[in-house]
């Protein structure tokens, strides 16, 4: 056989070995968006925003909410993880995440499949069922009404479970008919981020008001504020 040939076919073997080789190792290097993602200096969107309210709810000066990951925001980030123990870097990597009650993703928010219309409604039932309770508390009832969302056992819609008969105080004495204020578009907005204090929750009742003997039968998971959520 010609050894020009030879060559030839040798040459185009080694590059499609090259080429097999390269392919694998791409496939095998790339991670999960959420094991990757993380929130740092020059970082920006409305995972950023999200970061910066909580961090202004809870008394970290981070300067307006304005989805740009500066300078006063890193330093807010710096001193929230030194009162929680974490490494003090101003990177918002998973530990700080979970620690912020947030869930970090490389790509859109979780509350993508929520219109501007259910964050008004989620935030009106907010206002109407909490405003006296901490923020906490606050972002606790939006994440109710999503968990029962997500449940087979109730509507699959915001609006469906709120205005499911006998469900709410609220809209059984109008009180959901108040305006919200800019606190309760917030706990709406970090309950659709995923923000989920009562670890799914179904239920919650101010002891001191319910009326249901049923409401009383089901098993307490946290208390915050005057309400105790559970399932």
């Amino acid at each position: 056989m010609d050894k020009k040939l030879v060559l030839k076919r040798s040459m185009v073997a080694v590059a499609v070995l090259i080429t097999v080789i390269v392919g694998i190792a791409a496939f095998y290097s790339v991670q999960p968006a959420e094991e990757t993602a993380v929130l740092k200096r020059g970082s920006s969107g409305s995972q950023v925003r999200t970061l910066q309210t909580k961090l202004n709810n809870w008394g970290y000066n981070c300067g307006t909410v304005d989805g740009i990951f500066g300078s006063k925001t890193v330093a807010a980030v710096k001193q929230f993880q030194k009162n929680n123990g974490l490494t003090v870097d101003g990177i918002v990597g998973a530990k700080t995440a979970a620690a912020l009650g947030m869930t970090l993703t490389s790509g859109s928010s979780s509350n993508s499949s929520y219109n501007s219309s259910d964050v008004y409604l989620l935030a009106k039932c907010i206002y109407a069922e909490s405003r006296g309770e901490p923020y906490l508390g606050q972002v606790a009832v939006g994440a109710v009404v999503l968990n029962r969302v997500k449940s087979s056992a109730f509507p699959n819609s915001i609006s469906g479970v709120i205005y499911q008969p006998y469900a709410f105080t609220a809209v059984l004495d109008g009180q959901i008919n108040l305006e919200p204020n800019d606190t309760a578009y917030s706990a709406a907005r970090d309950a659709m981020n995923g923000w989920d204090p009562t670890n799914g929750c179904l239920y919650y009742y101010n002891p001191a008001t319910a009326t249901s003997s049923w409401i009383w039968t089901r098993t307490v998971k946290l208390t915050i504020g005057k309400h105790r959520f559970a399932v």
